[in-house]
């Protein structure tokens, strides 16, 4: 089985795999309505120099989370 971290722990330029969006994350539904849900597949593409906020490669399209917000999504490498 492979190990699970939280998408603000991915390493720049890592493809990763969503497992989970916590359940009492409070911005689940908007990530889930944004596209990444249960194995959908994420690039870390940049990270601001504070590591706030994260941009993503998503299906295609580019995506900016906060840091409070990815922090709630599970993810295991590719």
């Amino acid at each position: 089985m492979t190990k699970q971290i939280s998408l603000i722990d991915v390493e720049m330029k890592t493809r990763v795999k969503v497992v989970e969006i916590a359940l009492e994350s409070k911005v689940r539904r908007r990530i889930m309505d944004m596209g990444i849900v249960k194995n959908t597949q994420l690039v870390v593409t940049g990270k601001a120099p504070m590591g706030d906020p994260i941009e993503l490669l998503v299906r295609g399209y580019t995506l900016s989370l906060r840091k409070s917000e990815a922090k709630d999504i599970m993810v295991e490498v590719v």
